[in-house]
Protein backbone atom coordinates (compact mmCIF):
# COMPACT_ATOMS: atom_id res chain seq x y z
CA UNK A 1 0.00 0.00 0.00
CA UNK A 2 1.38 3.26 -0.60
CA UNK A 3 2.40 5.89 2.09
CA UNK A 4 0.16 8.88 2.12
CA UNK A 5 2.70 11.71 1.41
CA UNK A 6 3.10 14.39 4.78
CA UNK A 7 4.00 17.27 3.02
CA UNK A 8 5.53 20.68 5.06
CA UNK A 9 5.12 24.28 4.08
CA UNK A 10 7.84 26.57 4.81
CA UNK A 11 7.27 30.36 5.26
CA UNK A 12 10.37 32.05 3.82
CA UNK A 13 11.74 35.87 4.13
CA UNK A 14 14.08 37.12 1.06
CA UNK A 15 16.55 39.13 1.98
CA UNK A 16 17.48 41.15 -0.60
CA UNK A 17 18.19 44.79 -2.01
CA UNK A 18 17.22 43.17 -5.63
CA UNK A 19 13.59 42.28 -6.47
CA UNK A 20 13.54 38.94 -8.30
CA UNK A 21 10.87 36.65 -10.35
CA UNK A 22 9.35 33.81 -9.52
CA UNK A 23 10.91 32.25 -11.74
CA UNK A 24 14.62 32.96 -10.74
CA UNK A 25 14.03 32.38 -6.80
CA UNK A 26 12.68 28.47 -7.66
CA UNK A 27 15.93 28.67 -10.48
CA UNK A 28 18.11 29.32 -7.52
CA UNK A 29 16.26 26.73 -4.95
CA UNK A 30 16.58 24.36 -7.20
CA UNK A 31 20.02 24.80 -8.01
CA UNK A 32 21.15 24.96 -4.67
CA UNK A 33 19.24 21.58 -3.61
CA UNK A 34 21.03 19.87 -6.60
CA UNK A 35 24.10 20.92 -5.68
CA UNK A 36 23.80 20.01 -2.08
CA UNK A 37 22.50 16.22 -2.76
CA UNK A 38 22.20 15.82 -6.89
CA UNK A 39 19.62 15.12 -8.86
CA UNK A 40 18.44 12.29 -6.97
CA UNK A 41 18.44 13.79 -3.66
CA UNK A 42 16.43 16.97 -5.66
CA UNK A 43 13.77 14.79 -7.15
CA UNK A 44 13.32 13.21 -3.55
CA UNK A 45 12.36 17.15 -1.73
CA UNK A 46 9.06 17.27 -3.96
CA UNK A 47 9.77 21.20 -4.22
CA UNK A 48 6.77 23.25 -5.49
CA UNK A 49 6.37 26.78 -4.77
CA UNK A 50 3.16 28.03 -3.32
CA UNK A 51 2.94 31.41 -2.60
CA UNK A 52 5.55 34.04 -3.78
CA UNK A 53 5.25 38.11 -3.38
CA UNK A 54 8.14 39.89 -5.34
CA UNK A 55 7.32 43.32 -3.74
CA UNK A 56 6.95 41.64 0.43
CA UNK A 57 9.80 39.64 -0.70
CA UNK A 58 7.91 36.56 1.30
CA UNK A 59 7.64 32.86 -0.34
CA UNK A 60 6.23 29.49 0.75
CA UNK A 61 7.71 26.97 -0.39
CA UNK A 62 6.17 23.00 -0.40
CA UNK A 63 8.35 19.99 0.50
CA UNK A 64 8.28 16.37 1.62
CA UNK A 65 8.52 16.03 5.38
CA UNK A 66 11.28 14.17 5.44
CA UNK A 67 13.50 16.22 3.44
CA UNK A 68 12.42 20.00 5.48
CA UNK A 69 16.83 19.50 6.92
CA UNK A 70 18.02 19.37 3.67
CA UNK A 71 15.81 21.82 1.84
CA UNK A 72 16.75 24.02 5.27
CA UNK A 73 20.37 23.55 4.13
CA UNK A 74 20.02 23.96 0.87
CA UNK A 75 17.81 27.57 1.39
CA UNK A 76 21.16 28.39 3.82
CA UNK A 77 23.45 27.86 0.79
CA UNK A 78 22.23 30.53 -1.26
CA UNK A 79 23.60 33.72 -1.51
CA UNK A 80 23.14 35.04 -4.78
CA UNK A 81 20.66 34.85 -7.34
CA UNK A 82 21.39 35.73 -10.70
CA UNK A 83 24.27 38.35 -9.73
CA UNK A 84 22.82 39.85 -7.63
CA UNK A 85 23.62 38.88 -3.25
CA UNK A 86 20.81 37.26 -1.36
CA UNK A 87 19.65 35.42 1.73
CA UNK A 88 17.12 33.81 2.40
CA UNK A 89 15.46 32.81 6.08
CA UNK A 90 12.87 30.15 6.86
CA UNK A 91 10.26 31.77 9.34
CA UNK A 92 7.93 29.02 10.35
CA UNK A 93 7.49 26.01 8.84
CA UNK A 94 4.17 24.03 9.21
CA UNK A 95 2.01 21.09 8.01
CA UNK A 96 -0.51 23.16 6.68
CA UNK A 97 -0.67 26.42 4.46
CA UNK A 98 -3.77 27.21 6.62
CA UNK A 99 -1.33 26.94 10.18
CA UNK A 100 1.23 28.68 8.13
CA UNK A 101 -0.47 31.76 7.69
CA UNK A 102 -1.58 31.62 11.64
CA UNK A 103 1.99 31.35 12.46
CA UNK A 104 3.05 34.01 10.89
CA UNK A 105 0.11 36.77 11.90
CA UNK A 106 1.39 36.19 15.28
Amino acid sequence: MLKKVRRRYLALKIDSEETFGSRDFMGAVWDAVSRLYGEYGASQTGLALIDYDAEKKFAIIRTVHTTVDKVRAALASITRIGDKPVAIHVLKISGTIKALHKKIKQ
